[in-house]
């Protein structure tokens, strides 16, 4: 495996012609949800005077991430036949988001969260799910030929916490890889959401050979591996890297990202800018790098492409932490190609 480092700056001769339009889909499996996030930041919840409603969930934000950048993207996912519930609906399908396999419940609401800015930007939650809507999706609601015609297929874990969406989860899954596509999973530990921290790392490693693609943060990795260095190459590869693993990402935050593959291993160096909102920065870059998966699938065994593809999805994620929400937050591929022009001229 070889092993390639640079500076950010090499990585910036992206041009118009390295993404071009695709019409691979892209299908994001799990919840979508209401966050609520204070007007001000670095206050508790109960200090907060105000609150923004935006519309969340990791797996939806990666969908309208791919689509804003051009690409073709679905959801698959409940929520409930409610007034919150109809407008996370009307918020994809303004997105060009395909929402045919969403589904409503009309016996549980659409979950809510609670998001405390602190005043560096990162984030405290509070859920509202008891059970919300999203951990209802049964097997038998899933759309299979939407699944069949999906290229990528994107999962987190918080679909995995509880039956009946565990099931409905890896069926899915199931059905995608015997389609021939590729799995793609960004665990997104939310370690409040699970019974426990054992029932958190056992159900996130349960499918974690299955994924062609996973994205992890450094705190994931010292979470999973029960307190390893994260910046240890030997644990990432001892540990995290399985022999069927297209790609390894571990997320820098403002730093950048490392990655590895059967081939190679590197590093991207990240984007400076002011954070305001850290919501959604991981959501943003998984969209940059699957939306550069989808159009070219060579990205696996060619090291620049690759690079320039995690550089790409570097700028969404900051690009993305300059603006308060998610989804309003989420970068065009204009917005993507104007920042790295300003970057190049710098």
């Amino acid at each position: 495996m070889a092993h390639s480092t640079t500076s950010s700056v090499e990585t910036n001769g992206l041009t118009k012609e390295d993404h071009k339009e695709t019409s691979s889909l892209v299908v994001s499996f799990g919840e979508m949800l209401i966050d609520f996030v204070p007007t001000v930041r670095g206050v508790s919840l109960a200090e907060a005077p105000d609150f923004k409603k935006a519309p969340g969930g990791a797996p939806a934000n990666v969908a309208v991430g791919i689509s804003r950048l051009g690409g073709s993207s679905a959801f698959i996912g409940k929520v409930g036949a409610d007034e919150f519930g109809y407008m996370l609906a009307d918020i994809l399908k303004q997105n060009n988001v395909d929402t045919s396999g969403m589904r409503f419940d009309t016996n549980a609401r659409t979950a809510l969260a609670f998001v405390t800015l602190k005043s560096d930007g990162e984030r405290e939650f509070l859920f509202f799910r008891n059970p919300s809507a999203d951990m209802l999706l049964q097997e038998s609601e899933l759309d299979r030929n939407l699944l069949k015609q999906a290229r990528i297929f994107h999962y987190g874990s918080i679909s995995l916490i509880d039956d009946p969406c565990k099931s409905a989860h890896i069926a899915a899954m199931n059905i995608a890889k015997n389609s021939g596509c590729i799995l793609s999973y960004d665990p997104n530990l939310r370690l409040a959401l699970w019974p426990s921290a054992e029932a958190a790392r056992n159900g996130i490693m349960s499918i974690w050979d299955q994924a062609d693609v996973i994205k992890i943060s450094e705190d994931e990795i010292t979470f999973l591996t029960g307190g390893d260095d994260p910046y240890d190459d030997d644990v990432v590869l001892k540990k995290l890297f399985h022999p069927n693993l297209k790609l390894l990402i571990v997320t820098e935050g403002s730093e950048g990202c490392r990655y590895y593959t059967q081939e190679f291993r590197g590093r991207v160096g990240g984007v400076k800018v002011k954070p305001v909102d850290t919501t959604g920065a991981g959501d943003a870059f998984v969209s940059g790098i699957l939306y550069n998966i989808a159009s070219d699938q060579t990205i696996f065994k060619d090291e620049k492409k690759l690079r320039k593809a995690l550089y790409f999805a570097n700028v969404c994620g900051a690009i993305t932490v300059t603006e308060r929400g998610a989804i309003p937050s989420l970068p065009t591929k204009e917005a993507v190609l104007q920042f790295l022009l300003e970057a190049a001229v710098i």
